[in-house]
């Protein structure tokens, strides 16, 4: 993806990996958690979905579970992949809720508001 006839990085420096397909997400819809100046929820951050995660996403007012045919949302899953709100990954990381991180799917303006070491932390290991 291009934005600006710009390839997008990851936080590692790399050019970004898709974040998931199925369901398909981004503030694009297009797979990939690339960063957009119009998206004021700053979708840059791909995480995998865990139930603590989500009923605390819910409990915030933002509800992933409940599937939105209107809108072609399936609902998430524990498992599921999926571009979240950089300040929703931050609050739940205050609030000890944080989701596991693929930092290769991960936009590199994340590392404007979070350190390369904490997203380690949280880093999904892939097996």
């Amino acid at each position: 993806m291009t934005i600006n006839n710009q390839v997008q990085l990851n936080v590692l420096g790399e050019k970004i990996e898709v974040c998931s397909c199925s369901p398909i997400t981004g503030w694009f819809r297009d797979g990939y958690c690339n960063y957009d100046k119009d998206d004021g929820g700053n979708h840059s951050i791909c995480c995998v979905m865990d139930d603590n995660f989500l009923k605390y996403s819910k409990s915030q007012g933002n509800d992933l579970i409940t599937p939105m045919p209107i809108y072609s949302f399936p609902g998430l899953k524990n498992g599921d992949h999926w571009c979240i709100c950089l300040d929703r990954w931050k609050q739940a990381l205050l609030d000890g809720l944080a989701p596991k991180v693929i930092l290769e799917s991960t936009n590199i303006v994340v590392l404007e508001s979070v350190t390369l070491e904490k997203l380690k932390e949280y880093q999904f290991n892939k097996k």
